[in-house]
């Protein structure tokens, strides 16, 4: 599980590295354009459209270390393609190898967790992984930003090929895992079709539920925050880059300080109420967003309010990262896990790439619907949240019941207990 954490440090330090300065590498230090720099961050988003169908697939057949150790170096390989590319195709195949294979990584990593650990400490596993990935991302960022020379096309080509070997790192820590040996799925091990796995999962009820929660969670939170929100922070409350700036900082250091004490609150009490908290909590967010941009007051008020909006955003998060995945992993049939991970992280993945095409035009200049969209969107999360619950069992939604049993009955084990 360490070095699992490891990987999830390791891989997010990466992506924060070089995924700020895209843009301006292709659109001015390659001198390639607007045009091809946009199309590059959708190639990111096409490119795990098309492969995170499959993953969960090949996970399932060959486990989840194998593909994994693949996409690392598929991605390292987009990535040292990136910083040498010096023509539009090249960037853009380059954009798509770099793309799927980070998609990947996310559902094997997240296999792996389930793999590794148990019922009981599942939650504070993944809260693990929250903190550790946005710690990476943020050191990334920072980092990334002082080597970088927008007049010096070979500090990029630096950039890019310390992301390579970060991935090639990474690689050689995973390739010393060894992962328990896991039940397989009943289909699998008869050779049925990937359709059939597919049909399972979509019979699922709680799962599709799920699904559809998580897409709107994306949708209004992820799918916002350097599209639509930070358009709308601009142009409706004036807020310069640096407060910008800021803001995204005050939400990785919520989810920063805040995780592990976030983590003791949630762990005894329903998901699905602690997501629909969840939903509560960004319904103030954006409505202190609406007051920021919308109110008739001071560019030191607007400025904090907004700061205020990504701080409470941050929160939400950290109660939602102990809670969601986990959830995933104890809908899963045994050996599904997998399957069930690349489902989710497909949904997440076409929301991301829905949410800033459909935000972007609306926080830039339809200030008033796009407030009042994102927030009753939000409110949306906690009815979805509360209809969720009547489908999972009583230890799916409060995993503590589980425990609770096993005191009760006089200490059996807790896998007798959860398999029965």
């Amino acid at each position: 599980m360490r070095r699992i954490h490891v990987g999830n440090a390791l891989g997010a330090f990466g992506l924060g590295f070089t995924v700020p300065y895209l843009y301006v590498y292709v659109a001015q230090v390659r001198d390639l354009g607007a045009m091809t720099a946009g199309l590059v961050l959708a190639v990111f988003a096409v490119a795990a459209l098309v492969v995170l169908p499959f993953a969960g697939r090949a996970i399932v057949r060959r486990g989840p270390l194998p593909v994994l150790l693949a996409s690392l170096v598929t991605a390292a390989i987009g990535s040292l393609g990136l910083g040498l590319a010096a023509s539009a195709t090249t960037v853009l195949l380059s954009a798509a190898t770099l793309g799927a294979g980070q998609a990947v990584t996310q559902p094997a990593l997240a296999t792996m967790i389930v793999d590794c650990s148990r019922a009981e400490s599942r939650s504070r596993d993944f809260a693990t992984q929250f903190f550790l990935q946005n710690l990476g991302l943020g050191v990334g960022g920072l980092m990334g930003g002082h080597l970088v020379d927008a007049t010096r096309a070979g500090s990029f080509t630096l950039l890019f090929s310390i992301q390579a070997a970060m991935f090639l790192v990474l690689v050689g820590v995973m390739a010393t895992v060894r992962m328990p040996r896991m039940a397989k799925a009943e289909d699998v091990a008869t050779g049925a079709t990937p359709k059939g796995s597919w049909k399972q999962l979509l019979g699922n009820r709680a799962m599709v539920r799920l699904c559809v929660l998580g897409f709107v969670l994306f949708f209004a939170c992820y799918g916002q925050f350097e599209s639509g929100l930070s358009a709308y922070g601009v142009e409706a409350a004036g807020i310069s880059t640096s407060a910008l700036g800021t803001a995204l900082a005050a939400n990785t250091a919520v989810i920063v300080i805040a995780q592990f004490a976030v983590l003791r609150f949630v762990e005894r009490r329903r998901r699905s109420r602690v997501i629909a908290a969840v939903g509560l909590i960004w319904a103030v967010a954006w409505a202190v967003a609406g007051f920021a941009g919308l109110g008739q007051t001071g560019q030191t008020m607007a400025t904090a309010a907004f700061v205020s909006t990504y701080a409470l955003f941050g929160l939400g998060e950290a109660m939602l990262s102990p809670t969601v995945a986990p959830l995933v992993a104890d809908l899963a049939p045994t050996g599904m896990a997998g399957q069930y991970n690349s489902a989710f992280a497909l949904v997440k993945q076409l929301a991301l790439a829905v949410g800033p095409a459909v935000g972007g035009p609306m926080g830039a200049s339809l200030h008033t619907p796009y407030i009042v969209m994102f927030l009753l969107l939000s409110l949306g999360i906690t009815v979805l949240a509360l209809r969720l619950g009547r489908r999972l069992t009583a230890v799916q939604d409060q995993p503590s019941l589980a425990r609770s049993r096993v005191v009760a009955r006089g200490g059996a084990p807790a896998g007798s207990t959860l398999a029965a």
